[in-house]
């Protein structure tokens, strides 16, 4: 029994290995294809400093996309379960929860978050 299990991890990691290997020797990777590389995050050069100041606003626009994405996602359900629910209570719940995400858009509105020259 040990000596399956032994046998069979020495195989996992030599094949694991090789197929390594054989990714590094047939890789056409050359100097020229270093930028291809390097991590690209939101237009920053990663081999600079990471303390150059960025656009709030983008940051903003990023964390609005990202709650109105997740609500998306949270109406689905809702238009799933009307068959499984009471009218009433399902219109009270939908309602109260579309109120929360009129009234973020309206607030983000008037802050002039969604304009994107300040």
């Amino acid at each position: 029994m040990i000596f399956s299990i032994l046998s069979m991890s020495l195989m996992i990691i030599l094949i694991s290995n090789i197929m390594m290997m054989l990714s590094i020797i047939l890789s056409k990777k050359t100097f020229m294809d270093r930028e291809k590389c390097s991590p690209f995050e939101c237009g920053f050069d990663p081999k600079s400093s990471a303390r150059i100041p960025f656009s709030l606003h983008f940051f903003l626009i990023t964390v609005i996309f990202l709650i109105f994405d997740v609500e998306i996602a949270l109406i689905f359900p809702m238009i799933s379960s009307f068959m499984m629910t009471n009218f009433i209570i399902w219109m009270k719940i939908s309602f109260f929860f579309l109120l929360i995400l009129l009234l973020g858009i309206l607030h983000e509105w008037n802050q002039n978050m969604l304009n994107w020259t300040n």
